[in-house]
């Protein structure tokens, strides 16, 4: 009783919000666009499919699974966004994993947002929203970004002001795709930080940076570790050469609270507690503050 509660408050079926077919909605000008858009209704899950522009390519089936019994306790909290199509039909704009994990379970019927859209629309909006999310690979991120560039025809500055993020943060994804193919599925998979990534950005032969890729796997190497490896590199040192890790000074603490400020725009604290240790303060003034710096921290 408690679900049936629950799902009631979500939203509706498209037939008692209408009290006629919906069919004909095609674009925001016609009848009843202005009832549906926006609006949470429950939709049929068999008339949904998969979104073909979603820049997310593995579904790891354990957190599906968890996610799904998740829904079977409580109801799907957070309604997905769709996309209508011809006749009665919708697409996933965002909300794949939740789609998913309800059709594991074997609901029938979804609360939506329901969005008009052309495919050059469609293909801008799941980019942007599934950007926005954290469990995105940098490789993922990467792409999403490069198809934003060449289908639809953003600049990089117009595609940091669409997303959120610095132009210099934009330009630091992309250059991933530079790496050997390997390289970049080894960080798919896993295996290598962003950090690793864009040391290894720096060595333009790719049998050498699969040379100090093997080094960073078989070695467990940090990615301080790995930007020494890369400078011996370049200046024709033994990659076999490596440093221990030094203890940071208090210069590079503050130096490093002040580079993390500037890119936040507010100004952090920096606690220590010995060895290396500490915890860093970001102070927020408003609401807006709080989620203008929780978006950069995505």
């Amino acid at each position: 009783m408690a679900k049936a509660v629950k799902k009631q408050a979500l939203g509706r079926g498209l037939s008692a919000l209408l009290n006629t077919s919906v069919e004909d909605i095609q674009s925001v000008n016609d009848k009843n666009a202005d009832k549906v858009v926006g609006s949470i209704v429950e939709i049929d899950l068999d008339s949904i499919e998969v979104n073909p522009y979603q820049p997310r390519t593995y579904f790891n089936e354990e957190a599906l699974r968890e996610l799904a019994s998740s829904i079977k306790e409580l109801g799907v909290i957070q309604p997905i966004t769709v996309r209508k199509l011809s006749g009665n039909k919708f697409q996933v704009v965002s909300g794949e994993r939740r789609f998913r994990a309800s059709k594991l379970i074997g609901l029938r019927t979804i609360p939506a947002y329901i969005r008009l859209a052309n495919d050059q629309e469609m293909l801008e909006m799941a980019l942007v929203e599934n950007i926005q999310r954290k469990d995105l690979d940098p490789i993922e991120v990467a792409l999403s970004y490069q198809r934003l560039i060449e289908e639809i025809k953003l600049t990089q500055e117009e595609l940091s002001n669409r997303v959120g993020k610095k132009r210099t943060t934009v330009t630091n994804y992309l250059r991933l795709l530079k790496l050997d193919p390997i390289i970049q599925t080894g960080m798919r998979d896993g295996f290598l930080s962003m950090g690793h990534g864009r040391a290894l950005i720096n060595i333009e032969d790719q049998s050498e940076q699969l040379d100090i890729y093997e080094k960073i796997i078989r070695n467990k190497l940090s990615v301080r570790q790995t930007e020494q490896l890369v400078r011996n590199s370049r200046e024709d040192k033994p990659l076999e050469s490596i440093d221990k890790p030094v203890e940071k000074s208090p210069d590079y603490i503050r130096n490093g609270a002040l580079e993390i400020g500037e890119h936040l725009g507010n100004k952090v604290e920096v606690k220590m507690t010995g060895n290396n240790k500490g915890k860093i303060v970001i102070p927020f003034h408003s609401e807006e503050d709080f989620e203008r710096i929780k978006k950069l921290l995505q």
